[in-house]
């Protein structure tokens, strides 16, 4: 039997990217879903590609930035299922551009999707949680490890991200709530299609090279294994080993390995 069988599932940034594998992978191995994202129109595709009669899955339309609507929303996945065993605190995008070209107002705006909208997540189900003996996983970075020229905002904000999961670790460990921070590396998704106010520009190229971008379900079965374990800390996608590896042990190394690799300020998608 899937260790997600019947267990309920709560999932922000769910309407694209590895939200919505997320989603689909989860759906396969039998667990009830309900999704939340800002794209309703994406999100109710996603619900009927999922279940047509509408079984096992919810969704409701929101912005993490609004602790309201967050609320409201776990109050319908409760009412509808009863419980949530597990939350993925996925949604996020990025700020693209180097320190003297991006003003405070960039910095804000990409913590309150960040890291405010994750901390909304977190209180929205902190008691549901604790009532199921349930499990948080907040989706972070490699780039929480190892800052990128051109993405200090994003790379800030994945660094809060991963000390709030050390913190949760300790804190809410007396709960009963297990936390697991899972930090991909390149995996092909909107997220670089994304302009620096969050909307999607679609058709954009990825600035990423092919040769080191990961397909999408290939990073999402590896998430959904330490899911299942009920890991505390898994870097996902075999470069982020890598990147992470040498940034731990041989940090001297970082800069001659994002020359080579070619990793530098992306433009922002217009």
């Amino acid at each position: 039997m899937s260790y997600f069988k019947n267990k309920t599932v709560f999932i922000t940034g769910a309407s694209s990217g590895i939200g919505a594998e997320l989603a689909r992978q989860l759906f396969a191995q039998e667990a009830n879903l309900f999704l939340f994202a800002r794209r309703s129109d994406r999100l109710k595709d996603l619900a009927t590609e999922l279940s047509p009669q509408g079984q096992r899955v919810g969704w409701a339309q929101g912005d993490v930035t609004n602790g309201s609507q967050v609320e409201e929303a776990v109050r319908t996945c409760l009412g509808q299922f009863g419980r949530i065993n597990i939350v993925i605190a996925n949604a996020g995008f990025g700020v693209a551009g180097n320190v003297s070209q991006l003003k405070i107002e960039d910095y804000r705006r990409q913590f309150e999707t960040n890291v405010f909208g994750v901390l909304s997540t977190v209180y929205a189900t902190e008691k549901a949680l604790e009532e199921s003996q349930g499990q948080l996983v907040l989706l972070g970075s490699v780039a929480g490890y190892v800052p990128l020229p051109g993405n200090s905002a994003y790379t800030m904000s994945k660094f809060s991200i991963r000390a709030l999961a050390k913190a949760l670790q300790y804190e809410w460990k007396e709960k009963g709530i297990s936390v697991t921070h899972l930090a991909p590396g390149f995996v092909d998704s909107d997220i670089r299609k994304t302009d620096n106010l969050g909307n999607l520009k679609e058709g954009h190229p990825d600035p990423i090279p092919d040769w080191i971008r990961v397909s999408t379900p290939v990073a999402v079965r590896e998430m959904i294994k330490a899911i299942r374990n009920r890991q505390a800390e898994r870097v996902i996608t075999g470069h982020g080993k890598i990147i992470q590896g040498f940034n731990q042990y041989f940090p001297r190394l970082i800069p001659w390995i994002i020359g080579t690799l070619g990793l530098r300020s992306r433009p922002e998608p217009k």
